[in-house]
């Protein structure tokens, strides 16, 4: 009987040693990256319009229904500590990484802003692909125009050349300056020592007419009009819109929600015009899913599944 007593009680001994071990060494493997605690950015982000529920770090949701095909969605890193909407208390600026299907790990920056209600996460910014991470600074100096900058978020990173394939590792230093809009909880990208910035959060859709400068998809595709002046689209208050092309004309029916924008209803003149490059302009719009403003008076179309980005000024 006593040794009995003496086996279980070293069994129960080594239990409890194992319980300890996974505890302290498990627990940190899933929570603890580069000092970060990976939990502590659990949240819900968007990314390209879709909500992503990071739980541990982590978020992975079929690419389609019924779908073996997952994407997932991880914490990277990068961390940025900083005030962002000056309450006296700590925000974290940071970049999160989503893979699809196909090879791509495409990187975005995101927001995680603590307010009365709690922690919320913000809209989330497309780098690029396989990209080269650097570091995220905050900038507060002065403008060329003699104002100061607050709270813009300075994101450094390394991508390719335009002709050069994902085998080749990146070269190309980039930097995008970028600023949290708190009402939307959208970036807004500023002009680098642009002459003039303009404040993205009093712009509309309806302020002006936007005419289309060019396009630029994921894969470094890039389109422009071949006849300037020509390719413009106009939004009017009562949810329509107007615009005009090489050739036809076309109007059609807008609804937005957040940064979400939905185009329908589109009918068009009908006459030829042989080159025109009126498909590709009507498929782009086809294809948007958001929108933003930047502080170099743009606005940018965002395509699905993060193909490109349609610019207007």
């Amino acid at each position: 009987m006593k040794k009995i007593l003496i086996i279980l009680a070293i069994l129960v001994s080594i239990i409890l040693s194992i319980g300890i071990y996974k505890f302290n060494f498990t627990n940190n493997d899933i929570y603890i990256n580069n000092g970060e605690q990976i939990n502590s950015h659990d949240a819900t982000y968007i990314l390209n319009g879709q909500k992503i529920i990071l739980k541990n770090g982590i978020s992975e949701v079929e690419a389609a229904p019924g779908s073996a095909s997952k994407i997932v969605t991880k914490y990277f890193g990068n961390d940025l500590k900083h005030d962002i909407n000056d309450d006296g208390t700590v925000d974290d600026i940071f970049l999160v990484t989503q893979e699809t299907s196909g090879s791509g790990v495409f990187y975005y920056v995101v927001a995680l802003i603590s307010t009365p209600l709690g922690l919320v996460g913000s809209n989330g910014v497309l780098l690029g692909d396989r990209i080269t991470t650097q570091a995220i600074n905050i900038d507060e100096g002065k403008t060329t125009n003699g104002t100061n900058r607050q709270n813009v978020i300075i994101v450094n990173y390394e991508d390719r050349k335009h002709e050069e394939s994902f085998t080749v590792a990146p070269s190309v230093e980039k930097s995008i300056w970028l600023k949290l809009d708190l009402k939307t909880m959208q970036f807004g990208e500023v002009a680098q020592n642009f002459e003039g910035e303009t404040d993205s959060n009093d712009m509309t859709l309806t302020m002006k007419k936007w005419e289309w400068m060019k396009t630029l998809y994921s894969d470094n595709k890039l389109i422009i009009p071949l006849k300037q002046n020509k390719f413009s689209i106009t939004f009017k208050n009562n949810n329509t819109f107007y615009t005009t092309t090489d050739c036809n004309s076309m109007s059609g029916e807008y609804t937005t929600n957040d940064n979400i924008i939905n185009f329908s209803k589109m009918i068009s003149t009908q006459m030829y015009c042989e080159g025109s490059q009126e498909t590709d302009f009507t498929k782009m719009l086809n294809e948007t899913q958001s929108y933003l403003f930047t502080s170099k008076g743009e606005l940018i179309f965002n395509l699905k599944f993060d193909s490109g980005s349609i610019f207007f000024k």
